[in-house]
């Protein structure tokens, strides 16, 4: 009998140190029940087993804001934090809404306004939105869903003051929250962005999320696909300092990466887009690898890994502005 409790008393202790040394995560979806296309899509049955999972395997689903406060506030991130975000505003959304009101979860809906306000079919109404808000929050997600990376940044704000007047027009307040159309952005995108004093940015990116995360780029992985939902909660954080590569190579030749980790690493692996993962080594907490690889893919990514699923990631999407 003793040992039968030493033994779930133990099994407790290691599912509480588990979360005690992993961290948060974010996660995106787009569309639901909508087999059209599936490269976007999750199926009903697809979203009520990720979301069951959640629920046996003891992950809390908090809402964006609670997240946020906490990096606010400096404080520890819970690891078996989850928090579940949508974007575009899709009309499928109305399909997945009854199973967040059954597992009472919390979530955020970035919208794009302009098909929203042109009552493009695929796309939820303003009403829509009203009644959804009771259930979750509403955040913005540009106005015409650009490739901002591609626009100026005259562009840029002129596409971020429509959505932001037509948002407080229709919704009655500013939304505090911004996700890059695509997941895609430059520092120079992010910088226009920023000027518009959202309190917090999203990308679309690998990562979880540690009390030492930019609340100005938080990485969300995509569940749709066929993505192993075990296999995203793995990831944790890894502090990195990204000194090279800072944005897509202008000549294509992507030279190599020079990144500054914690010390204790002695090695690391690398991955880049159409290449797959290489060790490198890693010497006083630097990594400086010459890599000299073409990249031609107008978005490729760039990852660093240590042990215990530590990750930093880079995205570099090739631009008319910003290039090295």
């Amino acid at each position: 009998m003793f040992q039968r409790l030493l033994r779930r008393s133990s099994a407790a202790l290691l599912l509480a140190c588990s979360f005690l040394f992993a961290d948060a995560h974010i996660f995106v979806y787009h569309r639901f029940g909508d087999p059209r296309y599936p490269s976007t899509n999750t199926s009903l049955a697809e979203l009520e087993a990720q979301f069951t999972y959640f629920k046996q395997h003891h992950y809390t689903v908090v809402s964006l804001s609670t997240l946020v406060q906490a990096l606010q506030n400096g404080k520890e991130i819970p690891s078996n934090w989850v928090i579940l975000t949508i974007d575009d505003g899709f009309k499928s959304f109305l399909n997945a809404l009854p199973l967040f009101r059954k597992f009472h979860y919390p979530f955020t809906l970035f919208l794009a306004t302009k098909p929203i306000e042109n009552r493009y079919p695929d796309y939820l109404s303003w009403n829509d939105l009203k009644k959804i808000a009771q259930y979750g929050q509403i955040a913005f997600h540009s106005h015409a869903h650009p490739y901002l990376v591609d626009l100026s940044d005259q562009e840029i704000q002129n596409d971020t003051k429509m959505g932001l007047e037509l948002f407080a027009k229709r919704l009655g307040y500013t939304p505090k929250y911004y996700a890059y159309p695509y997941g895609e952005y430059d520092e120079r995108v992010k910088k226009v962005i920023k000027f518009f004093g959202f309190t917090a940015i999203c990308n679309q990116n690998i990562g979880a999320i540690s009390k030492t995360s930019s609340i100005f780029d938080l990485d969300r992985i995509a569940l749709v696909g066929k993505v192993s939902l075990p296999q995203m909660l793995r990831f944790n954080h890894l502090d990195a300092v990204w000194i090279e590569p800072k944005s897509y190579p202008k000549n294509g030749i992507l030279e190599r990466v020079h990144v500054q980790i914690d010390p204790i690493y002695k090695h690391a692996f690398v991955y880049v887009t159409g290449y797959g993962w290489r060790k490198v080594a890693v010497t006083n907490g630097i990594i400086n690898q010459k890599l000299h690889l073409r990249v031609s893919k107008k978005r490729i990514r760039v990852i660093i890994k240590v042990k215990n699923s530590k990750i930093s990631t880079k995205i570099l999407v090739r631009s008319r502005y910003g290039t090295e």
